[in-house]
Protein backbone atom coordinates (compact mmCIF):
# COMPACT_ATOMS: atom_id res chain seq x y z
CA UNK A 1 0.00 0.00 0.00
CA UNK A 2 1.16 3.54 -0.82
CA UNK A 3 -0.09 6.03 1.77
CA UNK A 4 -0.74 9.54 0.45
CA UNK A 5 -0.80 13.05 1.81
CA UNK A 6 -2.59 15.60 -0.37
CA UNK A 7 -1.53 19.25 -0.19
CA UNK A 8 -4.17 21.38 -1.89
CA UNK A 9 -7.90 20.65 -1.94
CA UNK A 10 -9.18 23.44 -4.16
CA UNK A 11 -10.06 22.81 -7.82
CA UNK A 12 -8.01 19.71 -8.71
CA UNK A 13 -7.26 18.20 -5.30
CA UNK A 14 -10.69 16.57 -4.83
CA UNK A 15 -10.18 14.66 -8.09
CA UNK A 16 -6.83 13.36 -6.84
CA UNK A 17 -8.32 12.15 -3.56
CA UNK A 18 -11.34 10.58 -5.24
CA UNK A 19 -9.21 8.58 -7.64
CA UNK A 20 -6.73 7.39 -5.02
CA UNK A 21 -9.67 6.16 -2.94
CA UNK A 22 -10.87 4.26 -5.99
CA UNK A 23 -7.57 2.40 -6.41
CA UNK A 24 -7.64 -0.39 -3.82
CA UNK A 25 -5.87 -0.78 -1.43
CA UNK A 26 -4.23 2.65 -1.61
CA UNK A 27 -5.02 5.15 1.09
CA UNK A 28 -5.18 8.90 1.70
CA UNK A 29 -3.84 9.54 5.21
CA UNK A 30 -4.21 13.34 5.37
CA UNK A 31 -5.39 16.37 3.40
CA UNK A 32 -3.94 19.86 3.79
CA UNK A 33 -5.35 23.17 2.62
CA UNK A 34 -5.12 26.74 3.89
CA UNK A 35 -8.84 27.31 3.33
CA UNK A 36 -11.11 26.32 6.20
CA UNK A 37 -13.94 26.01 3.69
CA UNK A 38 -11.97 23.49 1.62
CA UNK A 39 -10.98 21.53 4.72
CA UNK A 40 -14.61 21.34 5.84
CA UNK A 41 -15.56 20.10 2.38
CA UNK A 42 -12.84 17.43 2.57
CA UNK A 43 -13.95 16.34 6.04
CA UNK A 44 -17.55 15.95 4.89
CA UNK A 45 -16.48 13.81 1.96
CA UNK A 46 -13.86 11.77 3.83
CA UNK A 47 -14.63 11.79 7.57
CA UNK A 48 -11.93 9.19 8.32
CA UNK A 49 -9.13 11.28 6.76
CA UNK A 50 -7.15 13.72 8.89
CA UNK A 51 -7.38 17.34 7.67
CA UNK A 52 -5.06 20.20 8.57
CA UNK A 53 -3.96 23.65 7.48
CA UNK A 54 -0.31 22.85 8.35
CA UNK A 55 1.59 21.26 5.46
CA UNK A 56 4.48 20.26 7.74
CA UNK A 57 2.20 17.71 9.40
CA UNK A 58 2.08 15.81 6.12
CA UNK A 59 5.66 16.44 5.05
CA UNK A 60 7.11 15.00 8.26
CA UNK A 61 4.54 12.27 8.93
CA UNK A 62 6.34 8.88 8.90
CA UNK A 63 3.07 7.15 7.99
CA UNK A 64 2.92 8.95 4.63
CA UNK A 65 4.84 7.52 1.66
CA UNK A 66 3.93 10.00 -1.08
CA UNK A 67 2.91 13.63 -1.24
CA UNK A 68 0.63 15.02 -3.95
CA UNK A 69 1.37 18.73 -4.44
CA UNK A 70 -1.78 20.32 -5.91
CA UNK A 71 -1.06 23.98 -5.21
CA UNK A 72 -0.09 27.16 -7.14
CA UNK A 73 3.12 26.76 -9.13
CA UNK A 74 5.09 29.24 -7.02
CA UNK A 75 4.72 26.88 -4.03
CA UNK A 76 5.74 23.70 -5.87
CA UNK A 77 9.49 23.87 -5.37
CA UNK A 78 9.52 24.39 -1.62
CA UNK A 79 6.83 21.78 -0.90
CA UNK A 80 8.34 19.16 -3.23
CA UNK A 81 11.84 19.74 -1.86
CA UNK A 82 10.64 19.27 1.72
CA UNK A 83 8.76 16.12 0.72
CA UNK A 84 11.85 14.63 -0.93
CA UNK A 85 14.09 15.62 1.98
CA UNK A 86 11.70 13.70 4.24
CA UNK A 87 11.92 10.60 2.05
CA UNK A 88 8.59 10.92 0.30
CA UNK A 89 7.74 10.32 -3.35
CA UNK A 90 6.16 13.29 -5.14
CA UNK A 91 3.20 13.59 -7.48
CA UNK A 92 3.06 17.22 -8.57
CA UNK A 93 0.58 19.29 -10.54
CA UNK A 94 1.67 20.88 -13.83
CA UNK A 95 3.66 22.94 -14.49
CA UNK A 96 6.40 21.18 -12.52
CA UNK A 97 8.09 24.28 -11.11
CA UNK A 98 8.31 28.03 -11.68
CA UNK A 99 11.85 27.82 -13.15
CA UNK A 100 14.02 25.26 -14.89
CA UNK A 101 16.68 25.67 -12.18
CA UNK A 102 14.14 24.62 -9.53
CA UNK A 103 13.13 21.58 -11.60
CA UNK A 104 16.75 20.49 -12.05
CA UNK A 105 17.38 20.75 -8.29
CA UNK A 106 14.35 18.60 -7.47
CA UNK A 107 15.37 15.99 -10.03
CA UNK A 108 18.87 15.78 -8.54
CA UNK A 109 17.49 15.49 -5.01
CA UNK A 110 15.06 12.72 -6.02
CA UNK A 111 17.90 10.78 -7.64
CA UNK A 112 20.05 11.13 -4.53
CA UNK A 113 17.20 9.86 -2.36
CA UNK A 114 16.09 7.18 -4.87
CA UNK A 115 12.58 8.65 -4.91
CA UNK A 116 9.98 9.01 -7.66
CA UNK A 117 8.79 12.32 -9.11
CA UNK A 118 5.80 12.30 -11.44
CA UNK A 119 4.46 15.47 -13.05
CA UNK A 120 0.70 15.51 -13.52
CA UNK A 121 0.52 15.68 -17.32
CA UNK A 122 -2.93 14.10 -17.23
CA UNK A 123 -3.61 14.32 -20.95
CA UNK A 124 -0.88 11.75 -21.65
CA UNK A 125 -3.17 9.16 -20.06
CA UNK A 126 -6.32 10.01 -22.01
CA UNK A 127 -7.58 7.47 -24.49
CA UNK A 128 -7.20 10.04 -27.27
CA UNK A 129 -3.52 10.80 -26.70
CA UNK A 130 -2.69 7.14 -26.15
CA UNK A 131 -4.37 6.33 -29.47
CA UNK A 132 -2.52 9.16 -31.25
CA UNK A 133 0.78 7.87 -29.83
CA UNK A 134 -0.10 4.43 -31.20
CA UNK A 135 -0.78 5.91 -34.64
CA UNK A 136 2.59 7.67 -34.52
CA UNK A 137 4.49 4.60 -33.32
CA UNK A 138 2.99 2.17 -35.82
CA UNK A 139 3.68 4.52 -38.74
CA UNK A 140 0.03 5.15 -39.63
CA UNK A 141 0.57 8.93 -39.84
CA UNK A 142 4.04 8.66 -41.34
CA UNK A 143 6.63 11.34 -40.73
CA UNK A 144 5.10 14.10 -38.62
CA UNK A 145 4.80 17.56 -40.17
CA UNK A 146 2.94 19.67 -37.63
CA UNK A 147 0.89 19.85 -34.42
CA UNK A 148 -1.64 22.70 -34.41
CA UNK A 149 -3.76 23.20 -31.28
CA UNK A 150 -6.48 25.61 -30.15
CA UNK A 151 -7.14 25.49 -26.39
CA UNK A 152 -9.43 28.42 -25.59
CA UNK A 153 -12.31 29.28 -23.27
CA UNK A 154 -13.74 32.12 -21.17
CA UNK A 155 -11.69 31.94 -17.91
CA UNK A 156 -10.58 30.49 -15.54
CA UNK A 157 -8.31 33.47 -14.91
CA UNK A 158 -5.22 32.81 -12.82
CA UNK A 159 -3.63 35.44 -10.62
CA UNK A 160 -0.09 34.06 -10.38
CA UNK A 161 0.64 32.86 -13.93
CA UNK A 162 -0.30 33.93 -17.45
CA UNK A 163 -2.29 31.91 -19.95
CA UNK A 164 0.83 30.25 -21.37
CA UNK A 165 1.82 28.78 -18.02
CA UNK A 166 -1.79 27.76 -17.34
CA UNK A 167 -2.89 26.12 -20.58
CA UNK A 168 0.17 25.50 -22.76
CA UNK A 169 1.69 22.76 -20.52
CA UNK A 170 -1.06 20.41 -21.69
CA UNK A 171 -0.03 20.61 -25.34
CA UNK A 172 3.70 20.99 -24.68
CA UNK A 173 3.67 17.73 -22.72
CA UNK A 174 1.66 16.02 -25.47
CA UNK A 175 4.04 17.18 -28.21
CA UNK A 176 7.02 16.13 -26.09
CA UNK A 177 5.43 12.70 -25.68
CA UNK A 178 4.58 12.27 -29.37
CA UNK A 179 7.77 13.63 -30.92
CA UNK A 180 10.31 12.50 -28.34
CA UNK A 181 12.78 15.21 -29.38
CA UNK A 182 13.78 18.42 -27.64
CA UNK A 183 12.74 21.71 -29.22
CA UNK A 184 15.21 23.91 -31.07
CA UNK A 185 13.53 27.33 -30.88
CA UNK A 186 10.40 29.09 -29.64
CA UNK A 187 8.44 32.17 -30.67
CA UNK A 188 5.61 33.54 -28.53
CA UNK A 189 3.31 36.53 -28.87
CA UNK A 190 0.36 37.66 -26.84
CA UNK A 191 -1.19 40.38 -24.72
CA UNK A 192 -2.91 41.00 -21.41
CA UNK A 193 -6.17 42.91 -21.05
CA UNK A 194 -7.48 42.51 -17.52
CA UNK A 195 -5.00 41.80 -14.74
CA UNK A 196 -1.61 42.58 -16.22
CA UNK A 197 -0.92 38.98 -17.26
CA UNK A 198 -1.15 37.70 -20.82
CA UNK A 199 -4.61 36.24 -21.32
CA UNK A 200 -4.29 35.63 -25.08
CA UNK A 201 -1.14 34.04 -26.48
CA UNK A 202 0.26 32.19 -29.49
CA UNK A 203 3.30 29.96 -29.28
CA UNK A 204 5.28 28.34 -32.10
CA UNK A 205 7.80 25.63 -31.29
CA UNK A 206 10.38 24.39 -33.79
CA UNK A 207 11.57 20.79 -33.52
CA UNK A 208 14.23 18.81 -35.42
CA UNK A 209 13.35 17.31 -38.80
CA UNK A 210 11.23 20.32 -39.74
CA UNK A 211 8.41 19.49 -37.29
CA UNK A 212 6.50 22.53 -36.05
CA UNK A 213 3.96 22.97 -33.24
CA UNK A 214 1.64 25.93 -32.95
CA UNK A 215 -0.45 26.58 -29.83
CA UNK A 216 -3.30 29.06 -29.46
CA UNK A 217 -4.24 29.58 -25.79
CA UNK A 218 -6.84 32.08 -24.67
CA UNK A 219 -8.86 32.96 -21.56
CA UNK A 220 -11.05 35.44 -23.47
CA UNK A 221 -12.78 33.23 -26.00
CA UNK A 222 -16.61 33.38 -26.18
CA UNK A 223 -16.65 29.59 -26.69
CA UNK A 224 -14.68 26.65 -25.37
CA UNK A 225 -12.60 24.93 -28.06
CA UNK A 226 -10.25 21.98 -27.62
CA UNK A 227 -9.25 21.05 -31.15
CA UNK A 228 -5.92 19.75 -32.43
CA UNK A 229 -4.77 19.06 -35.98
CA UNK A 230 -1.85 16.71 -36.54
CA UNK A 231 -0.40 16.39 -40.02
CA UNK A 232 1.72 13.50 -41.19
CA UNK A 233 3.25 12.41 -44.47
CA UNK A 234 0.80 9.51 -44.84
CA UNK A 235 -2.30 10.60 -42.94
CA UNK A 236 -3.69 13.50 -40.94
CA UNK A 237 -6.00 13.62 -37.96
CA UNK A 238 -8.34 15.91 -36.07
CA UNK A 239 -8.70 15.52 -32.31
CA UNK A 240 -11.70 17.29 -30.78
CA UNK A 241 -11.54 16.66 -27.05
CA UNK A 242 -15.05 18.05 -26.50
CA UNK A 243 -16.66 15.38 -28.66
CA UNK A 244 -18.47 12.73 -26.65
CA UNK A 245 -17.86 10.16 -29.39
CA UNK A 246 -15.45 10.13 -32.30
CA UNK A 247 -12.87 12.28 -30.52
CA UNK A 248 -10.30 11.38 -33.19
CA UNK A 249 -10.86 11.35 -36.93
CA UNK A 250 -8.10 10.07 -39.19
CA UNK A 251 -8.04 11.34 -42.76
CA UNK A 252 -6.29 9.67 -45.65
CA UNK A 253 -5.53 13.03 -47.16
CA UNK A 254 -2.31 14.74 -48.11
CA UNK A 255 -0.03 16.01 -50.83
CA UNK A 256 2.29 13.94 -52.99
CA UNK A 257 5.28 15.44 -54.78
CA UNK A 258 6.67 13.63 -57.81
CA UNK A 259 10.01 15.30 -58.42
CA UNK A 260 11.31 15.90 -61.88
CA UNK A 261 14.56 17.54 -63.05
CA UNK A 262 13.95 20.89 -61.42
CA UNK A 263 11.76 22.27 -58.70
CA UNK A 264 9.59 24.04 -61.23
CA UNK A 265 8.87 20.72 -62.90
CA UNK A 266 7.78 19.02 -59.67
CA UNK A 267 4.38 17.42 -60.02
CA UNK A 268 1.99 18.04 -57.13
CA UNK A 269 -0.94 15.71 -56.60
CA UNK A 270 -3.52 15.73 -53.83
CA UNK A 271 -4.68 12.59 -52.10
CA UNK A 272 -8.20 12.45 -50.69
CA UNK A 273 -9.17 9.06 -49.32
CA UNK A 274 -11.38 7.73 -46.57
CA UNK A 275 -11.90 9.06 -43.07
CA UNK A 276 -12.32 6.79 -40.05
CA UNK A 277 -12.69 7.28 -36.32
CA UNK A 278 -10.69 4.80 -34.21
CA UNK A 279 -12.04 3.58 -30.90
CA UNK A 280 -10.77 5.56 -27.91
CA UNK A 281 -10.71 4.13 -24.38
CA UNK A 282 -13.01 5.99 -21.99
CA UNK A 283 -11.28 5.19 -18.66
CA UNK A 284 -10.66 8.33 -16.59
CA UNK A 285 -7.14 9.54 -17.37
CA UNK A 286 -6.33 10.66 -13.83
CA UNK A 287 -7.19 7.23 -12.43
CA UNK A 288 -4.81 5.59 -14.92
CA UNK A 289 -2.11 8.13 -14.13
CA UNK A 290 -2.32 7.66 -10.37
CA UNK A 291 -2.35 3.88 -10.74
CA UNK A 292 0.79 4.22 -12.89
CA UNK A 293 2.41 6.45 -10.25
CA UNK A 294 1.68 3.88 -7.55
CA UNK A 295 3.11 1.12 -9.75
CA UNK A 296 6.28 3.16 -10.31
CA UNK A 297 6.67 3.86 -6.58
CA UNK A 298 6.32 0.16 -5.75
CA UNK A 299 8.56 -1.15 -8.52
CA UNK A 300 11.14 1.63 -8.72
CA UNK A 301 10.34 2.08 -12.41
CA UNK A 302 11.03 5.54 -13.84
CA UNK A 303 7.77 7.09 -15.16
CA UNK A 304 7.78 8.53 -18.65
CA UNK A 305 6.21 11.72 -17.24
CA UNK A 306 8.97 12.11 -14.69
CA UNK A 307 10.85 15.19 -13.54
CA UNK A 308 12.83 15.33 -16.78
CA UNK A 309 9.57 15.50 -18.73
CA UNK A 310 8.39 18.31 -16.48
CA UNK A 311 11.74 20.10 -16.86
CA UNK A 312 11.50 20.07 -20.66
CA UNK A 313 8.07 21.70 -20.48
CA UNK A 314 9.25 24.35 -18.00
CA UNK A 315 12.23 25.17 -20.23
CA UNK A 316 9.84 25.82 -23.13
CA UNK A 317 7.60 27.97 -20.93
CA UNK A 318 10.58 30.03 -19.80
CA UNK A 319 11.69 30.51 -23.40
CA UNK A 320 8.14 31.44 -24.41
CA UNK A 321 7.98 33.97 -21.56
CA UNK A 322 11.20 35.58 -22.80
CA UNK A 323 9.93 35.69 -26.37
CA UNK A 324 6.59 37.12 -25.21
CA UNK A 325 8.33 39.97 -23.38
CA UNK A 326 10.41 40.69 -26.49
CA UNK A 327 7.36 40.90 -28.76
CA UNK A 328 7.85 37.61 -30.55
CA UNK A 329 11.63 37.43 -30.79
CA UNK A 330 12.86 33.90 -31.52
CA UNK A 331 14.46 32.25 -28.48
CA UNK A 332 16.69 29.25 -28.98
CA UNK A 333 16.22 26.32 -26.60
Amino acid sequence: MVRFGIIGYGYWGPNIVRNIHGISPEKVVAICDKSEKNLARAKRAYPDVHVTADASELLTNPNIDAIAVITPVWTHFDLARQALQNGKHVFIEKPFTATAAQAAELIELAEQKNLTIMVDHTFLFTGAVRKIRQLVDDGTLGKLYYYDSMRVNLGLFQHDVNVLWDLAPHDLSIVDYLIGREAEAIVATGSGHLNGLADVAYMTVYYPDNVIAHLNVNWLSPVKIRTTLIGGEKKMLVWNDLEADEKIKVYDRGVNINSAEGVYEALVSYRSGDMYSPKVEATEALKLELAYFIECVKSGQRPFNDGQSGLRVVKLLEAAETSLKRKGEMVYA
